[in-house]
């Protein structure tokens, strides 16, 4: 049985070429067609698709509040967002909204029926640029494990100690505490004691 899917896309142009490339692949059916969010929401719940191709930024209701809405009505459906923005905070925004999926609108025929394919088999479809974004800012709010040493430090500066008196307990230069404070800061991704310190009691806990 093919599968069922509806577009929301504001461009008439790429709206028509998403219909195409639907109606060439014999495993899927376009079952509806919107304009903008608004009437999205009114139109695709008794449709009941599979799979919704989304934009991303349309008139009345964008995208993301769009899918937000939809989702726990159609708890079983995927959607899968396309866009021409790669913005961080666009991709975590469509993806805490319930999308399943994120391609860029350069992605062609192929990289598109494969994303409905993927996503329908549980998949996550997504741009290898996206991809590198995501993972780009995990990797920058995900701090870098301390040292045995630098934790000692922080014991320390948690207790108030000066550089000097840190350096004294540990037998090290005033100048090896300050290097080792410098890396906590960079790895914590913090630029005080106090923040250093409070990020660092919240992973003891």
């Amino acid at each position: 049985m093919a599968l069922h899917i509806a577009i929301v896309e504001d461009d008439p142009d790429y709206r028509l070429t998403l219909e195409d490339l639907i109606g060439k692949n014999p495993g899927c059916r376009c079952v509806g067609s919107f304009t903008d969010g608004a009437d999205a929401l009114l139109g695709i719940p008794p449709l009941l698709p599979d799979v919704v191709l989304i934009d991303i930024r349309m008139p009345k209701l964008d995208g993301i509040a769009c899918v937000a809405q939809l989702k726990p009505t159609l708890p079983t459906c995927e959607f899968v967002m396309l866009t021409s923005f790669d913005d961080t905070d666009l991709i975590f925004g469509a993806l805490s909204a319930g999308a399943s999926g994120y391609l860029l609108k350069t992605a062609d025929e192929s990289e598109l029926h494969a994303a409905i394919r993927q996503v329908v088999s549980g998949g996550v479809p997504m741009d290898s640029v996206v991809a590198r974004k995501i993972i780009q800012t995990f990797r920058r709010n995900t701090p870098e494990p301390l040292s045995r040493r630098e934790d000692e430090v922080l014991a320390f500066l948690s207790k108030g100690l000066l550089y000097k008196e840190i350096a004294s307990e540990l037998g090290v230069s005033y100048s090896t505490v300050n290097s080792h404070v410098k890396q906590i800061y960079r790895k914590l991704h913090v630029n005080s004691r106090l923040a250093a310190v409070k990020a660092w009691e919240a992973q003891q806990q």
